[in-house]
């Protein structure tokens, strides 16, 4: 008998949706066509200068040219409690935070840590790409709670509970959204936590952008808002997206002291400490105020209404106006079926690919995020490029004929 080359487990991974995109828009665009994408989600400006300086000067420092502790540098591991504190209200000490390799490593290895095989996890869908992998490397069971355009892609607590069985561990709680942009309400968070406390579930919930949010709406650490759920809540954030520091990998994971000791004894046999150079960034980011992310949050803000406008204005296309991160998430369901120059997509991954084709624009199909029917698109990149790749958007839709 022929063994497999690849584990089972290893093969039932999904290549990252987003990356994918993105990868396959910068292949073309180096080919020589002028692709303009909008798969990517990150933010299109320099990472600010002062984080630049504080890692230049910590690779001239002989300290981080070594090993240090798996689970962070100490005085990283303080300054993101105290950041976490000022930024939530949510209190925690030094012992209780591990430093990552970027958000996706507290991704897995917060599920990693909690899970036994077969324990359920309550996913609201649409959800971001790499939740699905991270529960199912660690052994646990997906549970989506499916929302769409006409709740906002918000939850209530009576779907969850519908979804919630005997075998139920962990929800998984995102506001501000990756890919909706949907922020619940203070009201709305004190509710669904107070749900998992009923039912003394874990919560798991990414805050990593925190600090993206639109008009009045505000954001609301689950974390704060019941503080009833006690050490049974898990906070997941990074650098990546409020500082413009995709590349620099750092992330954070926060919780009770002896789930952070796991997960810090898993790292320390994964990948030890990150890159220290980066952890002297991330320190110089958390101690340092917010004046960079206040001028990225006018732009997102600017080219946030720019979109939902265009695109409110092409036929057969529905887009809610999110209210946080840096996506919209408009329905293309009227679309599918349509007659696009004698090609006829029957779902919007078709219809992406038939856009990218032939109009020479990158963006994700909603089902990478678990709900068929629509597109994620960034509003992370340059005005002219994302007016410019919205017409071509619509001048291609508008010229097609409806099912």
């Amino acid at each position: 008998m022929t063994r497999p080359r690849v584990s089972a487990r290893i093969s039932a991974i999904s290549e990252s949706a987003t990356l994918a995109v993105d990868a396959k828009a910068k292949a073309m665009k180096a080919a020589g066509r002028p692709v303009i994408g909008f798969g990517a989600g990150e933010p299109d400006f320099a990472t600010p200068g002062y984080i630049v300086e504080a890692a230049a000067e910590a690779c001239r420092n002989p300290r981080f040219h070594k090993y240090t502790p798996s689970g962070g540098l100490p005085e990283l591991r303080q300054a993101i409690a105290d950041k976490t504190l000022r930024d939530s209200g949510h209190r925690v000490d030094a012992a209780q935070v591990l430093v990552t390799n970027g958000g996706k490593q507290a991704v897995y290895q917060a599920f990693a840590t909690l899970l036994d095989p077969g324990d359920e996890v309550v996913v609201i869908a649409p959800y971001w790409t790499t939740y699905p992998e991270a529960v199912k490397l660690a052994g646990g069971v997906q549970v989506d709670v499916v929302t769409d355009e006409t709740t906002g892609y918000l939850a209530s607590v009576e779907q969850l509970e519908a979804a919630r069985t005997d075998r139920t561990k962990v929800l998984l709680f995102v506001s501000p959204s990756n890919p909706t942009g949907a922020v619940y309400s203070p009201e709305q968070v004190e509710a669904i936590g107070r749900w998992a406390v009923e039912h003394d579930l874990w919560v798991v919930t990414d805050e990593i952008y925190e600090h993206l949010t639109y008009g009045d709406a505000t954001f609301t650490s689950i974390a704060t808002a019941v503080p009833e759920l006690g050490d049974k809540v898990v906070v997941l954030n990074g650098v990546a997206k409020t500082y413009a520091m995709t590349g620099w990998r750092v992330g954070w994971l926060i919780g009770p002291k002896d789930v952070v000791k796991a997960a810090t004894n898993l790292q320390s046999h994964a990948t030890s400490n990150v890159s220290n150079v980066a952890q002297a960034a991330a320190l110089a980011a958390v101690t340092g105020d917010l004046s960079a992310v206040a001028a990225m949050r006018e732009a997102f803000d600017r080219r946030r209404r720019t979109m939902v406008r265009m695109l409110g204005e092409i036929p057969g296309v529905l887009c809610p106006e999110p209210l946080g991160a840096f996506y919209v998430y408009p329905s293309v369901k009227e679309l599918l079926g349509g007659d696009f120059g004698g090609r006829r997509p029957q779902t919007s991954a078709e219809l992406a690919e038939l856009i990218l084709e032939e109009a020479e624009v990158a963006l994700v199909p909603g089902e990478a995020f678990g709900t068929p029917g629509y597109f994620r698109l960034s509003y992370a990149l340059g005005d002219d490029d994302l007016a410019e790749g919205v017409s071509r958007i619509a001048t291609f839709l508008s010229e097609s004929r409806r099912p």
